[in-house]
C-alpha cells in the first residue's frame, strides 16, 4: 500500500468540539500528521464522552500548551515554524488574543497556512455560533420540517460538519498554491452557500422559499418521503426516464413530463401516495432500485450501519465510521485518539524556581 496522499503534511489544530477537529481528522485519515494543541484542561469534547472525542480525533497527536503563558507562546512559535498549516476553531477574540493568525505567526514561517474557522467571520465579533444557532440564523431551520409545524433541525450537526469539510478544502487549496497566508471559513457563509439553488431562486426570481410536506423538493415531482404499508420511502424522480420506469412498475399512468408533474403536483402526489400504500417501504426499495429508480426505505442509523459494515473501522479500542474518501492503493491507518498531552505536556511541567 502507498503512503497517504497527504503524507509529510504537518497540520496543527487549536479548537474544541466538532467543526475544526472534524476538518483535521479528515486530513489525518489521508495521511497528514495532525497535532492537537490543547489547553491545560483539554478539548471540551473530552468532557462529553470518550466515544464522542474518538469520533473526531482518531489518529492525531496531542500536545498540551497554555497559550496564555509566555512559555506556551514560545512553543507555539516553534511548532508553527515546522508546520504546513494551522487550523483554529475558536471565537475571533481568542484567535487574535492567542496570536493564532498568519500576521502573528508569519515571522516563524512565511509559508504557514492559517485557517480561521469561526461562526460569522474572523472580524465579525464573538456572537454565539453553535451549530443549531447558525442553522436558525441562515434559514436552514425555517426550510426544514412540515409546513404546518414548527421549524426543525436535522438530527446531527450539519453546520459544523459542513464547515469542517470546507475548512479542510480551503487549507489544502492554500497549501497547493505554495504560499502562506490567512484563510477564513465561517459557519454562516458555508450554510448560505449550501442553500445554493434556494438562494438563487430568491435572488434572481424573487421566489420565496417554502417548506413542503414530507421534505418535498422544490423543483422535482415526485421527490420526497412517502408513507407506505410499512415505513416510509424516499422517492426521487428527477427526470422523465425515471418516471417512465416507475410507471411501468406501478401501473401509474399520465403526467409524462416533469413540467406537467410540477404543474399538477398535488394530483401526482395523490396518485403516487395511493400506489405506494399497497406495499412496504422495504419491498418498494427492492422492486424499484433494480430498475435504476432512486428509492430507499427510511432506515434508522443502527439499521444503516448494519447495512454498510464496510464503512466501520477500528481506531484503537473504538469502532468508528471511516473516511468517506477512498484513494486507490491507499488504506488509512486509523490510530486511536490521543491521550491529553500524550505527545508533549509542557502545561503540566512545574516552573523552574
Amino acid at each position: 500500500m502507498s503512503a497517504g496522499p497527504l503524507a509529510g503534511i504537518r497540520v496543527l489544530e487549536v479548537g474544541h468540539i466538532l467543526a475544526g477537529p472534524y476538518a483535521t481528522m479528515m486530513l489525518a485519515d489521508l495521511g497528514a500528521e495532525v497535532t492537537k494543541i490543547e489547553p491545560p484542561g483539554g478539548d471540551l469534547s473530552r468532557q462529553v464522552s470518550d466515544a464522542y472525542f474518538a469520533s473526531l480525533n482518531r489518529g492525531k497527536r496531542s500536545v498540551r500548551l497554555d497559550l496564555t503563558a509566555p512559555d506556551g507562546q514560545a512553543r507555539l512559535g516553534e511548532m508553527a515554524a515546522d508546520a504546513h498549516a494551522l487550523l483554529v476553531n475558536l471565537k475571533p477574540s481568542a484567535i487574535h488574543r492567542f496570536g493564532l493568525t498568519y500576521e502573528a505567526l508569519r515571522r516563524h514561517n512565511e509559508r504557514l497556512v492559517c485557517v480561521a474557522l469561526t461562526g460569522f467571520g474572523l472580524h465579525a465579533g464573538d456572537h454565539p455560533a453553535f451549530d443549531y444557532v447558525v442553522q436558525a440564523a441562515t434559514g436552514v431551520a425555517a426550510l426544514t420540517g412540515d409546513p404546518s409545524g414548527p421549524p426543525t433541525l436535522p438530527g446531527y450537526s450539519s453546520a459544523d460538519n459542513s464547515a469542517g469539510l470546507t475548512a479542510a478544502l480551503g487549507l489544502l487549496a492554500q497549501i497547493v498554491s505554495g504560499r502562506g497566508g490567512q484563510v477564513e471559513v465561517s459557519l454562516r457563509d458555508v450554510m448560505l452557500s449550501q442553500l445554493n439553488y434556494r438562494a438563487s431562486a430568491f435572488l434572481n426570481e424573487g421566489a420565496e422559499p417554502r417548506r413542503l410536506p414530507f421534505g418535498a423538493h422544490s423543483y422535482y415531482v415526485p421527490a420526497q418521503l412517502f408513507p407506505t404499508a410499512d415505513g416510509h420511502l424516499a422517492l426521487f424522480i428527477t427526470h422523465d426516464g425515471f418516471w417512465k420506469a416507475f410507471c411501468a412498475e406501478t401501473g401509474v399512468q399520465g403526467f409524462a413530463t416533469m413540467a406537467e408533474r410540477v404543474a399538477r403536483r398535488e394530483e401526482v402526489l395523490a396518485v403516487v401516495t395511493d400506489v405506494l400504500a399497497t406495499d412496504t417501504a422495504a419491498r418498494w426499495e427492492a422492486r424499484l432500485r433494480p430498475l435504476g429508480i432512486p428509492a430507499a426505505a427510511v432506515r434508522t442509523l443502527p439499521e444503516a450501519l448494519l447495512a454498510a459494515p464496510d464503512v466501520i473501522v477500528k481506531a484503537g479500542e473504538y469502532r468508528l465510521v471511516g473516511s468517506p474518501i477512498r484513494v486507490a492503493g491507499y488504506e488509512p491507518r486509523y490510530g486511536p485518539p490521543p491521550r491529553l498531552g500524550e505527545h508533549g505536556d509542557p502545561a503540566s511541567t512545574p516552573p523552574v524556581a
